[in-house]
């Protein structure tokens, strides 16, 4: 009996070696780190876009966010619920700094069509949601797409605004291109080129520009927050979402994330007065366009460390 005891507990031992670290224990802390660092890059672009520096550097945001919540086991609105009150509160530094800098006419031709995109959008990811096992796979594609046209619209954009004379903002196309920034809006926090393809015809002066784009996304932004906020379970209407994506777990993200919008108005400042944003934009063009391809295609990017 004593011989196999003895004989027992060298294999006791080697079990014991051979479960610690668990499998995948280096692996997942890797992918848990390089998650906190991609968010916190992408909360950084909020507060340099509204900096002014980088053109549509913001819009590099919402696809970063969505590869590093989806590494945390966190769905693609989560990622979109978490961005929206960072989104706000960076209009709100923009507002400021540009404040009275802008043309308001622009509300009155785009917000009535924003509402209605905004609607169809949150029943567009409500319907995915309830029909489809796959949405999130399929608002990930949704959103690559519009960050690799985004990259295409920005490279062909000065081809496309060569017309001669400034165009007059109307109803006629304020209305349908509000209805797309909505809907973009709402599954990308990306609706920029859209609201540019209605601003830069008018051949505005950079500054009110500017403004104007500050003022106009300001709205957008909080008119999404109520439909992003209530859901059928408060009001039992069509016109909201299933289930709330700002709720109080995206809220303490937000609020952790927080900090970095500040800190990000500050680099953009500083990065204005000393590079070239030309070269910049380009390198970030450039990230935002492989992240694209991320999200339509789903590459394994932990395969390097396993």
């Amino acid at each position: 009996m004593g011989d196999v005891l003895t004989a027992r507990r060298p294999v006791a031992k080697q079990k014991a070696r051979l479960d610690f670290p668990p499998r995948g224990f280096y692996t997942s802390r890797v992918q848990d780190w390089s998650s906190i660092l991609l968010a916190s890059v992408a909360v950084l672009f909020i507060g340099i876009a509204k900096a002014g520096f980088g053109g549509g550097l913001g819009m590099l945001t919402t696809p970063l966010c969505v590869l590093a919540f989806n590494q945390l086991g966190k769905n693609s609105t989560y990622a979109i619920g978490v961005l929206l009150p960072l989104l706000c509160a960076g209009d709100a530094f923009s507002l400021w700094h540009y404040w009275g800098k802008w043309r308001k006419e622009n509300l009155k031709f785009l917000l009535p069509g924003v509402v209605v995109g905004i609607v169809l959008g949150v029943n567009l990811i409500s319907w995915l949601a309830a029909h489809r096992e796959d949405s999130t796979r399929i608002i990930n594609q949704v959103i690559g797409i519009i960050a690799v046209l985004f990259v295409i619209f920005q490279l062909t954009r000065e081809h496309l605004f060569r017309a001669e004379g400034a165009f007059q903002p109307n109803h006629k196309l304020g209305i349908p291109c509000g209805v797309s920034m909505g809907v973009v809006s709402t599954f990308a926090h990306g609706a920029g080129p859209l609201g540019a393809l209605f601003l830069v015809p008018q051949r505005l002066p950079k500054e009110i520009f500017v403004g104007s784009t500050v003022l106009v996304f300001t709205w957008v932004n909080w008119l999404k927050m109520p439909f992003f906020v209530i859901d059928r379970t408060m009001i039992d209407l069509p016109l909201f979402v299933a289930h709330s994506m700002v709720n109080a777990d995206t809220l303490s993200m937000s609020l952790k994330l927080f900090p970095l919008v500040p800190v990000g108005v500050s680099i953009g400042v500083w990065m204005n007065r000393r590079f070239s944003e030309k070269r910049f934009i380009q390198v970030v063009l450039g990230f935002l366009f492989l992240t694209g391809l991320q999200l339509i295609f789903n590459f394994d990017l932990a395969r390097p460390f396993r």
